[in-house]
């Protein structure tokens, strides 16, 4: 019954985003034609012809079933076309009435392809898709990802406009939609081109907040904390002791220690780590995961707070701080 209730709440939420979007549609003006973009309902266009004052430089709505309908030859079905083989379609019909029409057609509003950016960016809200745009380009006309953005962003699609092209991509269990988790940086930085799908309307686009994506340095550090990842998945051991203002005085680096939480175990796992081999260049940096703990040891009696951790790691932790 709760697997019901809870896949439940995901339909009703996704297909809330969906009628958000379409009702909220802010209208993208342009007053230029725009190649290869393919006419919607809502979209409105201006249509400029030669000798046919009576359409010309008039805004022209196409209508929720496709259609415009214009002096002398009546419906013409707009949507589904680009404005290029609009531009044709008109020319031959009005070919039968004025000699040389030389007909031009120019998007003024485009309303007919939301996408729906949320979460963690600049700039969040409803999107106009001008043609066919990718992943990274919706992103930047969101603003990019705000600086508390996390490492995931979720694409989520209406199956009827076609499967995510993305490795572990999802169907939820309505079985009407389907979604794909990508990580923001690799997208940012072009480190993987696959990932940088092309963009359909009605897609939802979140993009995670960094409080779900932290690293814990305690002991012999200068600022010992919680830090925010943004949107990388991971940090390196020297990026995050960079992060916690550098060693302390009186630090023991060599003799520091990672605590990672194991799925399905409830011992924590202890990984010791050399910060003073790294830093001479005779070790490789450790990458952290999201939730890690770098301990740096101190040959001092100081006391470090740990009240910062999760509960989980805040005994094992200070044991840590005086293993030297």
């Amino acid at each position: 019954m709760k697997n019901i209730v809870q896949a439940l709440l995901v339909f009703v939420s996704l297909n809330l985003a969906i009628a958000f979007a379409a009702a909220q549609q802010p209208a993208a003006t342009t007053s230029q034609s725009v190649s290869g973009y393919v006419l919607g309902p809502d979209d409105e266009i201006k249509i400029r012809a030669m000798d046919a004052p009576e359409i010309s430089d008039k805004p022209v709505l196409i209508g929720t079933n496709g259609n415009i309908t214009l002096p002398m030859i009546g419906k013409v079905k707009a949507g589904g076309l680009t404005v290029e083989q609009l531009e044709a379609e008109l020319n031959a019909r009005f070919k039968q009435f004025i000699q040389d029409p030389q007909i031009s057609v120019t998007v003024t509003e485009i309303r007919s392809q939301p996408v729906s950016v949320f979460g963690a960016v600049t700039k969040p809200g409803v999107i106009q898709l001008r043609g066919r745009q990718t992943l990274y380009e919706v992103l930047s006309m969101a603003g990019g990802p705000s600086d508390n953005a996390g490492s995931i962003l979720t694409v989520t699609r209406r199956r009827q406009s076609g499967e995510i092209p993305i490795p572990g991509s999802t169907v939820d269990s309505t079985g009407q939609f389907s979604s794909a988790e990508l990580n923001v940086q690799e997208i940012l930085g072009g480190k993987n081109p696959a990932a940088n799908i092309e963009i359909k309307p009605y897609d939802i686009i979140s993009v995670s907040e960094g409080s779900s994506n932290m690293i814990y340095v305690v002991g012999d550090v200068q600022h010992p904390g919680a830090f925010t990842l943004g949107g990388q998945r991971n940090a390196s051991v020297l990026k995050a002791v960079s992060l916690a203002g550098g060693l302390g005085r009186t630090a023991t680096p060599q003799k520091a220690r990672i605590i990672r939480e194991v799925p399905g175990n409830p011992k924590l796992s202890q990984i010791t780590v050399n910060i003073k081999q790294i830093l001479s260049g005779k070790a490789e940096d450790i990458e952290l995961r999201s939730d890690d703990v770098l301990v740096v040891p101190t040959s001092s009696r100081k006391v470090f707070t740990t009240t910062f951790l999760p509960a989980t790691f805040s005994a094992v932790a200070s044991a840590a701080i005086y293993h030297y």
